[in-house]
């Protein structure tokens, strides 16, 4: 699928989004790899790229605090549809830019982001590299001393091993020359029926990926995710 279709998708479809993540990393492993990483209990968290709050909504019941940010409203409206839904108090949403975040200095103790940072070097070929410079600057503002980060990028889905994705290359090799530490994970998704499967994959990953699930029968798809973390 093209850069410009899923650009579409987050502007437009957060609720169809939201039914295909709902799937994903049904073995619970992304929780998993950030407490290993970290305690997030009684931490001021900032999701960057929050979509409709895949690691909000897992990371809220133990923060002290939690906001969630992300360029697209419609994303943003599911994820706080979904905040209200939990009864819990302690987040807030709002549409902003990576690298421009409404944060006073040194405010916060985490900040996660998950499939979203990549993006700054995808849509912008031709000086992806200076933006990823910009969005460290600013981690480096709104983190206190001894912040962490943590992202979450593809090294695959509908792949039982990983692999190094061609245009997310760049990002790859500018986490390794910036002092990230890495290591990788299985997200896979588990879906309800083949015909679900099929259908939720098309729609966002495209029609190539929709044919290998029917081939294979998949319910379950495998994915790889990289995890990539770097104290301040």
């Amino acid at each position: 699928m093209s850069d410009e279709q899923q650009r579409q998708i987050y502007q437009t479809d957060g609720d169809r989004y939201e039914a295909l993540i709902a799937r994903e990393d049904h073995q619970g492993n992304i929780l998993k790899a950030i407490e290993e990483i970290i305690n997030p209990n009684g931490l001021d968290i900032l999701d960057l790229g929050a979509g409709t709050g895949r690691l909000t909504l897992l990371l809220a019941p133990r923060a002290k605090s939690i906001r969630a940010f992300d360029i697209s409203s419609e994303m943003l409206r599911v994820c706080r549809e979904r905040l209200l839904a939990s009864g819990l108090s302690n987040w807030k949403v709002e549409v902003a830019d990576h690298r421009q975040l409404p944060i006073t200095n040194y405010s916060s103790d985490l900040a996660v982001s998950g499939w979203s940072v990549s993006y700054l070097a995808v849509w912008n070929p031709e000086k992806g590299i200076g933006e990823l410079e910009n969005w460290l600057v600013e981690m480096r503002r709104v983190l206190r001393k001894d912040g962490t980060i943590i992202l979450f990028e593809s090294l695959g889905t509908g792949n039982e091993n990983p692999i190094r994705l061609e245009h997310v290359e760049p990002t790859y090799q500018w986490l390794d020359a910036n002092g990230f530490q890495n290591k990788w994970i299985r997200t896979d998704y588990k879906f309800e029926s083949l015909e679900e499967a099929e259908e939720l994959s098309r729609f966002f990953f495209g029609d190539e990926l929709g044919e290998k699930i029917r081939q294979n029968e998949w319910i379950v798809l495998p994915e790889c995710t990289g995890v990539w973390w770097l104290k301040i």
